[in-house]
C-alpha cells in the first residue's frame, strides 16, 4: 500500500478534459467515447461529505486509442500508474446494468461523455465490494446522510431494488455487508454512523501502513483481513491497559 497524490473533484475534470482532448487527437471526432465513473470517484462528483479519492474506476467504451491517450497524460501529468483503471470489470462489483442505470455528468470536448452512478445503485456497489480498508462502509453512509439532508432520503426498499437489479439479489454480497446495512438503517442516524465508521476506516488503513512498513511487500489480499483484525484486537488491548 502507497499513499498516492489524492483526486479532487476540480483536479479530476481537469484531468479528464486532458483526457478528451488527447483522445480526440489521436482518435478523431468520427467515434465519441463513454466513461461511466464508478466508486470514489463517482462519490466525488456527486456528493459533498468526501473531499478526495485515490483511484478512478471507470467502465469505458471507447477504441484502443483510449488506454494510449489515458497513459499519455498519466506521463504528461505526473499521474500514477494506471491512474484510470479500466480494469473494473474484473471486480465482483462489477455488473452489465451499470451503463442502464448510469448519470449523465459531462461532456469533455464534444468528444468524451462522461456518466455516474449514484444513489441506492452506487449503495448496492459499495456493499458487494464491502472493504474495510478503503471508503466502502463509510461512503454508504454518507450517502445515505446527504439524501436524507437534501430531502430525498433512500429507502432499504430501493436498496434491495437496486441490488436485484445489478446483481439479482443479495445472494453474492458478504455477510458483513448485509449485517452493516441492516444496522444502519436501523439506526437511522446517518451522520453519527459516518463519523464512526469512517474513524474505524482510518485506522485500519494507518495499521495496514504500518504493517507494510514492518513487512514489506507481504501485503496481499489473502491476508489483508487478518491484518485488520489483529490491529482491531490490538487496539481493543491498548483501550483495556489504559
Amino acid at each position: 500500500m502507497s499513499a498516492e497524490a489524492p483526486f479532487t473533484k476540480e483536479n479530476l475534470n481537469a484531468y479528464l478534459s486532458a483526457l478528451a482532448k488527447e483522445f480526440r487527437r489521436r482518435n478523431g471526432t468520427a467515434m465519441p467515447a463513454e466513461i461511466i465513473l464508478i466508486g470514489g470517484a463517482s462519490v466525488l462528483v456527486n456528493y459533498g461529505f468526501r473531499n478526495v479519492t485515490y483511484d478512478v474506476d471507470a467502465v469505458i467504451y471507447a477504441s484502443s486509442a483510449m488506454k494510449e491517450a489515458a497513459n499519455h497524460v498519466g506521463d504528461i501529468l505526473g499521474l500514477p500508474n494506471g491512474w484510470l483503471n479500466m480494469d473494473f470489470r474484473k471486480t465482483k462489483s462489477y455488473s452489465e446494468k451499470l451503463s442502464e442505470v448510469s448519470v449523465y455528468y459531462k461532456t469533455f470536448s464534444n468528444i468524451l461523455a462522461v456518466r455516474t452512478i449514484t444513489a441506492e445503485y452506487l449503495i448496492a456497489m459499495k456493499l458487494m465490494s464491502g472493504r474495510q480498508y478503503k471508503n466502502d462502509l463509510s461512503d454508504i453512509a454518507g450517502i445515505l446522510w446527504e439524501h436524507q439532508k437534501r430531502g430525498s432520503p433512500i429507502s432499504r426498499e430501493a436498496v434491495d431494488h437496486a441490488m436485484t437489479v445489478l446483481y439479482g439479489g443479495w445472494s453474492e454480497v458478504p455477510v458483513a455487508s448485509k449485517d452493516y446495512i441492516r444496522d444502519v438503517f436501523k439506526d437511522g442516524n446517518y451522520e453519527a454512523v459516518y463519523d464512526r465508521i469512517r474513524e474505524n476506516e482510518l485506522n485500519v488503513k494507518k495499521a495496514l501502513l504500518d504493517f507494510d512498513k514492518e513487512h514489506p511487500h507481504t501485503l496481499q489480499e489473502e491476508n489483508i483481513s487478518t491484518v485488520i483484525e489483529q490491529a482491531k484486537r490490538k487496539r481493543q488491548q491498548d483501550r483495556g491497559a489504559r
